[in-house]
């Protein structure tokens, strides 16, 4: 399945914390971003002027290598070494922001970090992935008491199973003062929801209230107020089991249209794939989703994901009655590895496609570009291939309506990306780092595959 939508068409998120910046603070931000040669989509500039009003004026990691303060903007990826010694020069008044975090150059930093979110890529405007983390969510989890946008908990379970399963819930609710709605639904079986049922669910209470939205199991409690997802104003918020599997036990919606969009993307895989568990299908509808507009995607710590048995369940925000087990999760653990290098790092997979934009061209044909090498190759020679590609399809898209750009780091992923986009009957063009791209490039691809029509209907 193929979901598109227009790059840009939709609102820019909407954050609930932080300091207001200055004109002169934003002048400042412009001509540093300027000097760096990094281009910020709409969404992700929101992001990175709420991280300066939580932390102060941002600088690049090349200024100082002591006393960092403030959020720190990487441009290249350290080696192992300087990683370490970067770690090393960290607090928890520091936040890491690395604007072209699709290069697996950077797996190895982000896996010493605390990962807190990131936004998708903005088309031209914003062609590459931003990453944010830091040290632990201290900061955060204390700030977010302060916030006055409070979610709707929503919850279902089995009309045929136990009915006193989401006691304890209900309860939370009331000591919280936390509006909430909470209904046994109609399900296959009556001792668990299934994923369609769970999505179908979601699309109803989004349809019938207008707050963000916070779904958690019937079986949870809630030790205290969930606010941190809405505190950080983000279109989605979830927790990666083993920091790769997406989790459904504990979801947020923001109340924005690329919120909508990642919902009716589970909504639609689930009820065409209802055998395969939750957790991989929004991960697919997230990777959907995020590659056509800035999705801004908060990863939640453990403690709003916390099992009965967990060292930290003392000291959980949400703590689901679940053993700590991988069963629920995952049950082939084989099939995982499709996706878990890339999830660990926050990066949509070789077999995902990066970015999908799209042209006014009325046609139904698309061109799929595929970026070979990218692991063996200079980080910036990779991001300027990026943004030569996505600046050449918005000056002349050659004809094609969509454009599907791949990354990949191996060959095999290579050869994924390309069966792909053969199953899609894309256009298949195949490109290296440092690679040359003219503004007429898709214009010229176009001509050549004009001809050899030609030459194939008149031999």
């Amino acid at each position: 399945m193929r979901l598109i939508v227009r790059p840009g068409s939709f609102k820019s998120r909407d954050g609930t914390g932080g300091t207001k910046l200055t004109g002169r603070t934003h002048e400042n931000l412009d001509r540093l971003l300027q000097s760096g040669g990094i281009r910020l989509g709409r969404a992700q500039r929101d992001r990175l002027d709420w991280l300066a009003g939580q932390y102060g004026a941002p600088t690049f990691d090349d200024v100082s290598d002591t006393g960092r303060k403030g959020v720190v903007i990487l441009r290249e990826p350290p080696s192992g070494a300087a990683a370490e010694l970067f770690y090393r020069s960290l607090s928890p008044g520091c936040a890491v922001v690395i604007p072209t975090s699709e290069n697996p150059g950077f797996d190895f930093l982000k896996s010493k970090l605390t990962e807190f979110g990131t936004v998708g890529p903005c088309g031209a405007d914003g062609p590459h992935e931003l990453w944010w983390g830091g040290i632990g969510w201290s900061k955060f989890l204390t700030a977010a008491d302060t916030c006055t946008v409070r979610p709707r908990i929503v919850s279902c379970y089995p009309r045929g199973g136990d009915a006193n399963a989401a006691s304890s819930l209900r309860h939370a609710l009331e000591r919280f003062a936390l509006a909430g709605h909470i209904e046994p639904i109609d399900t296959e079986f009556s001792d668990r929801v299934l994923c369609f049922e769970k999505a179908e669910f979601m699309v109803r209470m989004w349809n019938k209230y207008r707050e963000p939205l916070l779904f958690v199991e019937a079986g949870a409690m809630l030790r205290e107020a969930p606010l941190l997802p809405s505190f950080l104003g983000c279109d989605v918020a979830l927790h990666k089991w083993n920091r790769w599997e997406m989790s459904a036990r504990t979801l947020y919606l923001g109340r924005t249209e690329r919120a909508e969009m990642l919902l009716r993307a589970w909504q639609q895989l689930a009820a065409s794939y209802p055998a395969i568990w939750e957790g991989y299908l929004l991960d697919q509808a997230w990777s959907l989703t995020s590659s056509q507009v800035p999705l801004d995607t908060v990863w939640l710590p453990r403690s709003y994901h916390a099992l009965k048995g967990d060292l930290g369940a003392m000291r959980a925000t949400v703590l689901h009655d679940q053993q700590t087990t991988t069963l629920e999760l995952g049950p082939d653990p084989a099939f995982s590895g499709i996706v878990r290098t890339a999830r660990r790092a926050g990066r949509s997979s070789a077999r995902d496609a990066f970015m999908v934009m799209t042209s006014n061209a009325q046609t139904a044909n698309g061109v799929a570009v595929i970026l070979r090498d990218i692991a063996a190759s200079d980080a910036g020679a990779v991001a300027a291939t990026v943004e030569a590609l996505t600046g050449a399809y918005t000056a002349n898209c050659g004809g094609y309506g969509r454009l599907e750009l791949s990354l990949c780091a191996w060959q095999d992923d290579v050869g994924a990306a390309r069966d792909a986009a053969a199953l899609a009957r894309y256009r298949i063009l195949e490109i290296a780092p440092g690679q040359r791209i003219a503004n007429d490039f898709f214009a010229h691809q176009a001509a050549d595959d004009a001809v050899m029509t030609a030459r194939h209907l008149f031999p």
